[in-house]
Order: C-alpha cells, then sequence, then structure tokens
C-alpha cells in the first residue's frame, strides 16, 4: 500500500524531471561539436618552452606553425568521456581524481548522514535561527569568496553543497539558493582573484610582471561584484520565502524539500541532539576545517582530501557504534548518491581532451592574437576580455587557461599602450564570470547535480547577474585604461 503523503513515481518524475536535456547530453553533444571542429579548424601549434616561474612549458609568441592535422574521428568521440578520466595511451590522470574524490565525500556523507546528526542539528539551527535566517547569505558568501580570491576556491566547494542545501531548505528556500551561495560566492571570490596562485599569479607570471600590479582594480572587482552578487541572491531568496511559486525550481520545490530533508513533514522527530551525535556534528565540521587548512597551506589536493573524508567517515561509524556492515552500507550508498556528479566531471574533461589531441587549441589562441593587432586601448581590453570569455568555454581551467593565452596575448598590451596588468585582470574577470555557468566546467555541472538543479533552471537564475557582472566588469576596465 502506498504512503499518500509520497509523491507516486509518475509524479516525481513529471516535477523532478526537465524537458531541457541533462548535464550528460549538454556535454556529449559539447564533445561532439569540438571534434566537428577538428575537422575544420586547421591544425597548429606554438613553440613551447620551460618558464621556471610558471613551473610549466609555455607558448612562445611568434612561433606559431601548422602541423599534420589530426581530427577527432567517431572512435575518439566515444574514447573521450574515459579520456576525460585517464590518459588511455600514457596512464596520465586528468580528472580520475576528482572523479574519486567526489565518491569518497558521498560515502562521507552517507555515514554522517546515518547518525541523524545534521538532520537533528539542522532542526536546532532552525529553532535558534527563526526569523534571521537571510543572514545566512552574506556571511558565507563572504567566506567562500575569501577562499576563491586568496586560494581559487573551486572543486573543494564539492564537499559543501550536501552540507549546506539542506540547512537553506529548512530555512524556507529553495535548492538554487543553496546552490547560489556556494558557486556564486567562490565563483566572485576567483573573479576577483587578488593572490589566487592558480589564477593571477600563474597569469602574471606568464605575462611577464610581478602578481601586485593591478591589484587595486581586482579588489574594485573583488569587492563591488561581491556586493551585487550578495544583493541579488539575497533578493532572489527574499522572494522564494514569501511566495515560493517564485522560485526557479518551482515545481520541484516540494520534491527537494523531501529529497535534502529525508523525512516526511508528518512525522515527529526530536530538536535536541544526543551527546553521540554533537561529537559527530564536531567532527563533521573539524574535517572541513582540516580540509581547507590542508588545500590552503600544506598543498593537499583531491588524494589527500579523499583520504581525509574517508578516515572521518570510518571515524565517525565507530563514535556512533553503527557496526562494519552498517558503515559499510552507508558509505556505499552515499557514494552511489554522488556516482551522476563523478561521470559529469568525466564528460566535461573529456571536450578539452578532444580540443587538445585535435591541436587546435592553439590555432583559436593565434586567431585571437590577429583579432587584437592594432587596436586601441580601450577596444583593446574590452575585446581582451570578450576573447578570454569565449577562450574560458573551452579550457576552464584557470591555471591552464592563463598558461595557454598569457604568453601570447600579453605582449600585444605593449602595442596598445595598456597595462599587462589589466590584460591579467580582463583574463581572470573573463574566466571567473564564464565559469558560474559553463557546461565544461566540472564545479558547475558538478554542484548542480548535487543540488538538483538542472542546467536550464540555473540559468533562468542567474542571467540577469550575469548581464550586471558584464556591464560592471567592463565599467572597471575601461576607467582603469583610461587612468
Amino acid at each position: 500500500m502506498s504512503n499518500p503523503s509520497t509523491p507516486n513515481k509518475k509524479e516525481q518524475n513529471g516535477d523532478l524531471a526537465s524537458r531541457f536535456p541533462t548535464a550528460y547530453s549538454i556535454l556529449f553533444v559539447l564533445i561532439i561539436l569540438m571534434a566537428l571542429l577538428t575537422w575544420i579548424l586547421p591544425a597548429g601549434q606554438f613553440d613551447k618552452e620551460m618558464n621556471e616561474a610558471v613551473g610549466r612549458e609555455v607558448a612562445v609568441a611568434g612561433t606559431y606553425h601548422g602541423v599534420d592535422p589530426n581530427p577527432q574521428g567517431f572512435l575518439e568521440v566515444m574514447m573521450a568521456p574515459g579520456a576525460g578520466f585517464y590518459d588511455p595511451d600514457s596512464y596520465a590522470a586528468n580528472a580520475i581524481d576528482v572523479a574519486l574524490f567526489v565518491l569518497f565525500l558521498g560515502g562521507f556523507l552517507g555515514v554522517v548522514n546515518a547518525t541523524g546528526a545534521i538532520d537533528t542539528g539542522i532542526r536546532s539551527a532552525m529553532v535558534h535561527m527563526k526569523g534571521h535566517e537571510i543572514w545566512m547569505i552574506p556571511i558565507l558568501m563572504s567566506l567562500f569568496a575569501i577562499g576563491g580570491t586568496t586560494y581559487g576556491m573551486a572543486e573543494e566547494t564539492l564537499a559543501f553543497y550536501a552540507l549546506l542545501i539542506p540547512v537553506i531548505i529548512a530555512a524556507g528556500y529553495d535548492t538554487v539558493t543553496g546552490v547560489a551561495i556556494i558557486l556564486i560566492g567562490a565563483g566572485i571570490g576567483v573573479l576577483g582573484s587578488t593572490i589566487n596562485p592558480f589564477a593571477t599569479v600563474i597569469a602574471a607570471n606568464a605575462a611577464g610582471i610581478p602578481f601586485t600590479d593591478g591589484i587595486i582594480p581586482r579588489f574594485v572587482i573583488l569587492l563591488g561584484g561581491l556586493l551585487i552578487c550578495i544583493s541579488y541572491v539575497m533578493f532572489y531568496a527574499h522572494r522564494v520565502k514569501t511566495d515560493p511559486s517564485k522560485s526557479a525550481v518551482a515545481k520541484q520545490f516540494e520534491e527537494h524539500k523531501t529529497l535534502f530533508l529525508k523525512r516526511q513533514a508528518s512525522e515527529n522527530h526530536s530538536d535536541a541532539l544526543t551527546r553521540t551525535q554533537m561529537v559527530v556534528l564536531v567532527l563533521f565540521g573539524i574535517t572541513f576545517a582540516v580540509m581547507i587548512w590542508g588545500v590552503s597551506s600544506q598543498g593537499w589536493w583531491m588524494a589527500q582530501m579523499g583520504a581525509l573524508f574517508l578516515g572521518a567517515a570510518i571515524a565517525i561509524g565507530i563514535i556512533a557504534r553503527l557496526g562494519e556492515k552498517k558503515i559499510t552500507n552507508n558509505f556505499v550508498d552515499g557514494a552511489r548518491e554522488l556516482l551522476g556528479v563523478a561521470l559529469v566531471v568525466g564528460l566535461a574533461r573529456g571536450i578539452v581532451v578532444i580540443m587538445e589531441n585535435g591541436l587546435i587549441a592553439d590555432t583559436l589562441l593565434h586567431s585571437a592574437a590577429g583579432a587584437l593587432d592594432g587596436l586601441g586601448g580601450l577596444t583593446f581590453v574590452n575585446l581582451m576580455f570578450w576573447i578570454e570569455v569565449v577562450m574560458s568555454f573551452l579550457v576552464p581551467s584557470s591555471s591552464g587557461l592563463a598558461v595557454l593565452s598569457m604568453p601570447i596575448l600579453a605582449p600585444l598590451a605593449d602595442f596598445a599602450s595598456v597595462g599587462r596588468d589589466l590584460v591579467v585582470t580582463a583574463f581572470q574577470s573573463a574566466n571567473g564570470l564564464v565559469n558560474l555557468i559553463n557546461p565544461t566546467f566540472a564545479v558547475v555541472v558538478g554542484g548542480l547535480a548535487i543540488g538538483r538543479v538542472s542546467y536550464d533552471r540555473w540559468l533562468v537564475f542567474i542571467w540577469p547577474l550575469l548581464l550586471i557582472l558584464t556591464i560592471f566588469i567592463s565599467v572597471v576596465l575601461s576607467i582603469s585604461t583610461l587612468l
């Protein structure tokens, strides 16, 4: 006998599904389109030389030359998702580390959820925050922005979605609000990077200037952009709480509540945490604090973070006396919940693999350099911004795009009487802006997948903000050029 309070399968599918293609379909179509470009665009490469300041090989300006084409066919397209995880020839890792981290994170959350600590903690927090929930938005977005501007917080944010979204829903908002706090918060920090080693420092070194050059315009973009983003998300959240029909995911509102809060509204639960649950929540918070410390100061990446969450899951399971079988089963179930996210990561990376193997990345860069030649200062800076916007869709990695584009494009600023620091600022602003919506960026598609927000619904929510930020960035770049 079915539970009348539980949506039937037909209703659930009708509400949760979107007629817009899934992230998997979008990414696979992009892989096909990129493969088609390898048949149309001429293959070419720049000569490379080791740049000690950057720590890797960079392109040498003026050395572009044609090479034998390597068009990507049916077999390469089919192999691209797998190649997105690792290089099948050299076995070098591509996105496999991120995918494994996501699975370990899911397992960790599965064990924590089995203790009931998060659900009870959410209910307790909501009792104490009654009437002041809106102030979570500026506080949390500012914290994520600090992480973005200092150390390029991106993939690390995937760990916070499952933690924050239930809190946001319990406060009366929707999943889009939760996703926006994390994705836009960290994203605006990266967009306005000040000392971010993966964007500002690498780009400045590749451009041949100190990374402190141009820090004032970047601070202006950071603080102004953060204020704009906080205001936008707070306005949206207030509107949704007042009238849930205004939500970008209004049709999924109730289903999301059921999914993320893990309980039926009719059930009675205690709002008081047990001693064991308190200990679990303390360890939960310590785990994330250790992760941030490790990434920001110890050079940790996905392997170390995955090991941290695995160890924390075991420790929490033992403390909560779940037993070996329950720990294992809940870990596997939690990993299964994020399996789709892990697959999306490989698909997104597969697009870059096709472009690199097809030898068209340098061709696109050479064409961009030609378009900038002989332009005046204002036109140069703004066109540079838009060129980096286009390039960011193809190369979402800030460090990867910096190494690819800065050695070629930055010297052109000298002929336009524009400081190279503004080229760096235009690059990181464009890359940060695009990576708020970039379907080739694992952080975007992964975060949306965890939040159960379809890509089209995210675009509906964010496009006015993108327009405002674009105008704001262009104004700052233009004024900085004239000063």
